[in-house]
């Protein structure tokens, strides 16, 4: 018997509910205006945001997404990053799991790459 994970994804700006279960910050800069008391985190796992190379070419252009994905995955498999992902794993085993992110635009975000990972625990990062 499975169970199905609930993950979701939030933009740090907004108000954290009683339905977010755990809050993960998951990009490697801390956003703008953001007080560490109003973001009401759990954690902030930046080790498993993308390389700052990728971040900076991938630039959130809406048609670069899918090949976005395809890389960062690929990083997913890095030591480091494939540890911080093992992690929210455990931590989506457990509860409701929020990832957090500064982004406009959540759907085309690393945060969305994670969630899809992560409802999906039987897929591997380099798909």
């Amino acid at each position: 018997m499975t169970t199905r994970r609930i993950v979701q994804i939030r933009r740090i700006y907004d108000d954290p509910t009683p339905q977010d279960g755990t809050r993960v910050l998951v990009d490697r800069l801390w956003p703008r205006g953001v007080s560490k008391t109003r973001a009401r985190l759990d954690e902030w796992c930046k080790q498993v945001a993308p390389s700052t190379e990728l971040r900076t070419w991938y630039g959130h252009d809406p048609k670069l997404f899918d090949e976005f994905a395809r890389r960062y995955r690929d990083e997913l498999t890095a030591r480091d990053r494939a540890a911080a992902l093992t992690h929210l794993h455990q931590l989506a085993d457990r509860s409701t799991l929020t990832l957090l992110t500064g982004t406009k635009n959540t759907d085309i975000s690393e945060a969305a790459v994670l969630a899809d990972l992560l409802a999906h625990p039987n897929r591997s990062p380099d798909r």
